[in-house]
């Protein structure tokens, strides 16, 4: 908080220092301050301005909030703004001069000093902005340390700029004395035989395992920063046949001003290897919609919760309110988020979303205008044998979130669904439905918008697939997977929130968002493609033991049911799932009759809960 203070100050004192120079410099330009003999001749009224304009200008950048904007992440709309501000207090001014003032200035005064008030104030916020995400990217640019040391014979795919540049970064920097780059592969045919600052192009992806054997590679580097993914993917599955290290340089590296590109060279993720393009969501100024709201996340310390709190963080939300059961989550993204916007003004909230008072008392106290609701247990096979636990948490959370929501008058209650909600097999999805058709049945009676937001599988979430496997490659195996043919549906934790956001831009209410996430993928062929990337062979070095499907789990997974159809958006990787008639009587009489119920520990809620999902089959598992 200090530092947002702090940082206010300086632009004020800023500020007020460009509109005193401004006007000098317009009165010494326009001859209305003059240097005759050895002293200033000053025309009446030049005092007087020195003291207004600068009141002005503090006082108009105040009413249009041109101090809370975040100038690290400022925008066209945030120059405008600021255009605005200053031509306001020029004409106030002016209004001001004619009528106090004796003195009399050319026209051109004001509007000279309008320019260069408005060039200074840039100036200065275009430095601050420059010199903030310097910083931010030194802290976060990846360190080189000698256990990650490259080394051995290699091998270079890519004959582009970012491959010529580790050449010849690893060719004259010490740190990579024990590097001999070999060969460098291309699949541009015109490129074969060339050679790039000495090393020869051998050919396309077809020559990688050959060529390898050949020349006793050690490491593969990935050198094509900007491939699409589904190309990374079959380039480096073919790697995958050699016994190299694979390497990538990271997508995020601009070739224009990083210099040191060949220490930002990383170990191929699972990621990598999906064999799906990113979802490029390009939210823009889609995002103003939170700009300046209340925004509240519940279950916000979690994977998706957490990375929501990021990306609002970055666009200017009037406060933002973490709220969580877990402390411990909860207080790191506090800490992660005050480190990186100290600017923003941050609540963080300890509490239950099955707590009707404790939230009854947040939403009035704090007036949320837009919630995110990811707060939900999420583990199939745990839920499955406490069935009463999940449906107090998830459905009747979701029931008193959307509950105060509704009294308290939010805009926007976005619900994170997931496809376990379609036709499911488990309670955890079966309850992930009723959440849905409660966020529909409430849309309906409602001044607030309720949408429903559904996707598949994230990676790197607390309790996926991709970190038990990672730990147990470590503890040297087995690798366990339920079934040789089960799939999963896979997106980042960003393209995860990327499309909760958008879906609150585009909300009109009533909606269920689905992502078109591409093929599935074979959780089977992860594994595998994890345990080599750990530098192992699958079933010699690493076992992989089939342990069957677990209870509730199915082997595929679906994103829509076949009655919803679908509505295509402006981006064609989303759609608007079409509401099902919801029989809202039954709904709320079986939930009334679920409270009392779910507090029996001898009583199984699944009967209560197959009467309103009626896709619900927890005796199948696939």
């Amino acid at each position: 908080m200090k530092n947002k203070y702090f940082a206010m100050a300086t632009f004020i004192l800023y500020d007020v220092a460009a509109a005193v120079v401004s006007m000098s410099l317009s009165f010494m330009l326009t001859g209305d301050m003059l240097y005759v003999g050895n002293a200033w001749k000053i025309q009446d009224g030049i005092l007087l301005h020195y003291i207004i304009y600068p009141l002005i200008l503090l006082l108009v950048f105040y009413l249009l909030k041109i101090y809370h904007i975040l100038w690290k992440y400022f925008t066209f709309s945030d120059l405008v703004r600021t255009a605005i501000g200053t031509a306001i207090s020029i004409a106030a001014l002016l209004v001001i001069q004619m009528a106090i003032s004796n003195g009399r200035f050319r026209f051109s005064f004001y509007l000279l000093t309008f320019f260069i008030t408005l060039t200074l104030i840039l100036i200065h916020r275009a430095i601050y902005k420059v010199s903030v995400n310097k910083k931010a990217q030194a802290r976060k640019r990846p360190r080189y340390s000698y256990r990650d040391r490259i080394s051995g014979n290699i091998m270079i795919i890519g004959a582009g700029e970012a491959g010529e540049m580790i050449i010849n970064e690893m060719t004259h920097k010490k740190d990579f004395i024990d590097c001999k780059i070999k060969c460098v592969i291309d699949d541009d045919p015109y490129k074969k035989g060339q050679y790039i600052s000495g090393v020869k192009v051998v050919g396309g992806r077809e020559m990688i395992v050959e060529t390898a054997k050949n020349m006793n590679i050690n490491v593969i580097v990935f050198a094509i920063p900007n491939c699409k993914t589904s190309q990374k993917s079959e380039i480096l599955s073919i790697c995958q046949q050699t016994d190299c290290k694979l390497k990538v340089v990271p997508s995020i590296c601009r070739l224009d001003n990083f210099t040191e590109i060949a220490t930002a060279i990383r170990k191929v993720e699972i990621e990598d290897l999906l064999g799906r393009d990113p979802i490029d969501i390009n939210l823009g100024d889609k995002m103003n919609y939170v700009k300046n709201k209340v925004v509240m996340v519940t279950g916000g310390g979690g994977s998706i919760g957490s990375e929501l709190c990021r990306q609002i963080a970055a666009h200017s939300p009037k406060q933002l309110i973490i709220f969580d059961i877990y402390e411990n989550n909860a207080y790191e993204i506090q800490n992660e988020l005050v480190h990186n916007y100290p600017q923003l003004d941050l609540l963080t909230l300890i509490g239950s979303v099955r707590d009707s008072k404790r939230l009854d008392f947040v939403f009035r106290t704090y007036k949320p205008e837009i919630v995110y609701h990811a707060a939900a247990h999420k583990h199939v096979p745990l839920m499955e044998e406490s069935p009463n636990e999940t449906i107090k948490n998830n459905v009747f959370g979701t029931f008193k979130t959307a509950e105060c929501a509704d009294k308290y008058g939010v805009k926007k209650f976005v619900l994170i669904s997931t496809d376990k909600a379609v036709n499911p097999t488990n309670i955890m999805g079966a309850s992930k439905r009723i959440c849905e058709m409660i966020v529909q049945t409430f849309n309906k009676r409602s001044d607030t918008d309720f949408v429903a937001v559904r996707f598949g599988n994230v990676l790197g979430s607390n309790g996926s697939v991709i970190p038990l496997f990672k730990r147990q490659i470590e503890q040297g195996g087995p690798v366990t997977v339920t079934d040789p043919n089960i799939i999963r549906y896979f997106m980042t934790i960003p393209e995860a929130v990327s499309l909760v956001l958008q879906a609150g831009a585009n909300a009109k209410g009533g909606e269920i968002f689905v992502l078109d996430m591409g093929k599935p993928v074979k959780i089977l062929t992860l594994a595998e493609n994890l345990i080599r990337l750990s530098g192992f062979t699958p079933y010699k070095d690493i076992q992989i033991k089939f342990t069957g499907l677990r209870p509730g789990e199915k082997l595929y997974e679906e994103l829509l049911m076949s009655e919803e159809g679908l509505t295509a958006t402006e981006n064609n990787l989303i759609h608007i799932g079409k509401p099902i008639d919801i029989d809202e009587e039954l709904l709320i009489d079986t939930l009334n009759e679920m409270h009392s119920v779910m507090y029996d520990e001898s009583a199984d809620v699944r009967g209560l809960v197959k009467r309103i999902v009626t896709t619900y089959k927890p005796e199948k598992n696939s």
